[in-house]
């Protein structure tokens, strides 16, 4: 191992090291954060009790659930949109892509508009993740099996722009204000209110597909020289393009499925970290992971602080604080190429 691969392996580890150290804040802010004023040690006496206090219902009821699946939709979000980017080899690619999330979103729409989200908890959850595979099954049926890059990209646009025309006509024909606004609030993206059921639904679904994506980083690696190199190297494209496709839509799809449409998050961590990586869509993968669980738990915590009447919507935070981001990447893009 010569110096420079030497430097670059201890900087990789002590980024790491970073994130995870913030990746750890972040959870117990968000613990420690919400309307009852409870100090952070008598937060983490609480999260350990075994009494019936006040505070530890609070803590292991509404905080612990409501942070656990900030962390696991945060690295979800950003693990798949840096896999999403290494693999289009497009950084504006972003998780909802192949038309999971916009498919997710129907799905639970769909159970709001007739009334069967108010029989059980788990059955918008379940709608939206049936949506998201019924939605990406008819993107990989448009695509073809031997489809590139770009024909994937064009059929995930065509099957996003119909669940987002079926989600528009679902609000339209509403039956009644209350589900109008039911399905208002859902799409606009929010962890608040959110339980154990919640995470015992989407956890399985959010893990499988990030342990599978995380698979893939010698094959992005390779991808980055170029689909014909790859080949050379041995990566089977199909298979990189089926285990893409399964893992982001196992994880997206479970994200929006039980938390809503939470944008930018995917598109904004991957371009924040890949310059500490030294453009390794291997390194960026975990890193975007805990980047994504760092920002979604922050961002969560500051929808929180922010005092408006009401919550804000932490999907409107997202955008907020990514469409500048996202502003200022295309500004840069656009200079590069002049």
């Amino acid at each position: 191992m010569n110096v420079h691969t030497h430097k670059t392996t201890l900087s990789y580890r002590a980024l790491m090291l970073v994130l995870t150290a913030l990746t750890l804040i972040a959870f117990i802010c968000s613990l420690s954060v919400g309307p009852a004023g409870i100090k952070t040690v008598d937060m983490l006496y609480a999260l350990l009790s075994v009494e019936p206090s006040t505070a530890a219902v609070i803590v292991q009821e509404i905080r612990l659930p409501r942070a656990l699946l900030g962390l696991l939709i945060g690295a979800a979000l950003g693990l798949c949109g840096a896999a999403m980017q290494g693999y289009v080899r497009n950084p504006l690619a972003e998780p909802g892509l192949i038309g999971v999330s916009a498919s997710a979103a129907l799905g639970a729409v769909i159970t709001i508009y007739f009334g069967l989200s108010a029989m059980y908890v788990w059955i918008l959850p379940f709608g939206g993740m049936l949506g998201a595979s019924i939605g990406v099954a008819v993107m990989m049926a448009i695509a073809g099996r031997e489809s590139s890059a770009l024909t994937l990209i064009l059929a995930g646009v065509a099957v996003s722009t119909m669940a987002g025309a079926l989600t528009s006509l679902a609000l339209n024909l509403a039956p009644n204000p209350f589900s109008s606004l039911e399905i208002v609030f859902w799409l606009l993206g929010s962890l608040a209110n959110r339980s154990f059921e919640h995470i015992w639904l989407a956890a399985p679904f959010i893990l499988a597909g990030m342990a599978l994506v995380l698979t893939l980083g010698r094959a992005l690696d390779s991808l980055s020289l170029g689909e014909d190199t790859a080949a050379t190297l041995g990566i089977d494209l199909r298979s990189v393009r089926l285990k893409i496709i399964l893992g982001v839509t196992a994880s997206v799809g479970a994200a929006t499925a039980v938390a809503g449409a939470i944008g930018f998050v995917g598109l904004v961590v991957p371009h924040l970290i890949r310059p500490f990586v030294g453009h390794r869509p291997s390194r960026l993968l975990p890193a975007s992971a805990l980047g994504g669980a760092i920002l979604l738990l922050f961002s969560d915590v500051a929808v929180r602080l922010i005092s408006l009447g009401v919550e804000l919507k932490l999907g409107v935070f997202t955008a907020l604080i990514g469409t500048p981001i996202f502003l200022w990447l295309i500004l840069r893009m656009r200079h590069q190429y002049v």
